[in-house]
């Protein structure tokens, strides 16, 4: 066992720390208005961190679902080109399987994959001949392109899987065959077989589709004897992009041959978002560290400006036998705990503004994101406190007793 005197330093020391502690937080508190502004600063410094932590993976994750806003940059078109030359009119026409496009589906950062084929057929609506460009595409389609319809509904896997005479029109296409766009529910004839139309496609979302019909994929393999002729890949992020276009020609040889095969990517857009995604994150990033940084400013001045104040109690504390130590200590940690108490209400706030963000983007990252997020912001506050605290505390600690006390 430890003997009396051993153990009497330890004890002392604990006392001694639990007064400053508690003297400094007192004081701390007592002085809260003149601190608001630097409470202000740190509080929305640090839940801007934890918000920016937390939601950062789950916002791009939006952006990128978001192929309206990105304009379809995230997407990879794969298609055989057409022969143009003797020489390439000699080999066989090529064509996706459907081993080729699992094959893609399963390469990383691919979010979905399907395919398209492609044909020219025409309707009779009363005495009129009209040309339809007609395309034959599956769930898959819809899931890469992220469409939606402005009326009616897009047929399922279950409508490909029975080979259903059913159509989807792009809403131009509509108007030029019926007049009108309120079709759903019509019939419409395409070679010799009369299909349904269950839904329709228009606005932003579909720009570029608006001209065509669509009908499931195995019905077109069926009805109008057409191939696959292009693969519609979607990366889940940006930043796999350059990765699956790199690896697409290998992935598609393995399945089959690659001969004319052409990748399409955007990559005009895709820079351009890019860019634009890095200044935003450059000016949201630079705004928080602005904001941290004049708290630690404001924290620097306040304490000096304790100090001053204060010049004549630290002398009469330097005569009651208080040592420098203890002088340090005590304004180090009145910054600490004012530093510490405005990242308390900064996890607070970024735990409101977390909560918001999920119900605004209709989702919810991992919660242990939020936790590590909130560590690090309380770790570097408490390095903001000691660092912007030190000096004024060092200053205050070596004031000489005799000067302290005369000081009016």
């Amino acid at each position: 066992m430890k003997s009396t005197k051993e153990t009497q330093p330890t004890i002392s020391f604990w006392f001694r720390l639990s007064d400053i502690l508690r003297i400094s937080a007192r004081q701390a508190l007592r002085q809260y208005k003149l601190y608001l502004g630097v409470i202000a600063a740190i509080a929305f410094g640090t839940a801007g961190v934890i918000i920016i932590l937390t939601m950062g993976e789950e916002v791009k994750n939006n952006l990128n679902n978001d192929l309206t806003l990105l304009g379809g940059a995230t997407i990879i078109k794969a298609q055989f080109s057409d022969p143009l030359t003797a020489e390439e009119m000699s080999t066989r026409r090529q064509w996706f399987h459907e081993e080729t496009v699992e094959a893609v589906r399963g390469v990383t950062g691919v979010a979905d994959a399907g395919l398209m084929t492609r044909v020219v057929a025409h309707t009779v609506m009363e005495t009129r001949t009209i040309q339809v460009v007609v395309l034959g595409v599956d769930q898959h389609f819809w899931n890469v392109n992220q469409l939606i319809p402005i009326a009616g509904e897009l047929y399922g896997p279950q409508a490909n899987e029975d080979r259903a005479l059913v159509c989807v029109l792009g809403e131009e296409l509509a108007q030029d065959i019926f007049g009108r766009t309120d079709v759903v529910g019509e019939r419409l004839p395409i070679n010799q077989s009369m299909y349904e139309v269950v839904g329709m496609l228009g606005g932003d979302a579909a720009k570029g589709l608006t001209k065509f019909a669509f009908i499931p994929l195995n019905t077109s393999l069926q009805r109008l004897s057409v191939q696959p002729s292009k693969i519609y890949i979607r990366s889940a992020t940006w930043d796999d992009v350059d990765i699956i276009a790199e690896t697409l020609p290998q992935v598609i040889r393995e399945a089959q041959s690659v001969e004319r095969l052409e990748l399409d990517v955007s990559w005009d857009a895709l820079e351009q978002v890019k860019r634009i995604v890095w200044w935003v994150e450059l000016f949201v990033y630079f705004s928080v560290a602005a904001t941290l940084v004049l708290g630690g400013y404001g924290i620097l001045n306040g304490v000096m400006n304790a100090v001053s104040s204060r010049t004549r109690e630290i002398g009469l504390k330097k005569a009651m036998g208080a040592e420098d130590m203890d002088i340090l200590m005590q304004f180090l940690t009145e910054a600490t705990c004012l530093s510490i108490l405005s990242a308390v209400f900064g996890v607070a706030f970024g735990r409101l503004g977390v909560e918001l963000a999920c119900y605004m983007l209709g989702t919810r990252p991992p919660e242990d994101l939020f936790f590590i997020s909130s560590g690090m912001s309380l770790v570097f506050s408490l390095v903001l406190g000691v660092g912007a605290g030190f000096y004024p505390s060092l200053k205050a600690s070596r004031m000489e007793l005799v000067s302290a006390i005369r000081y009016e």
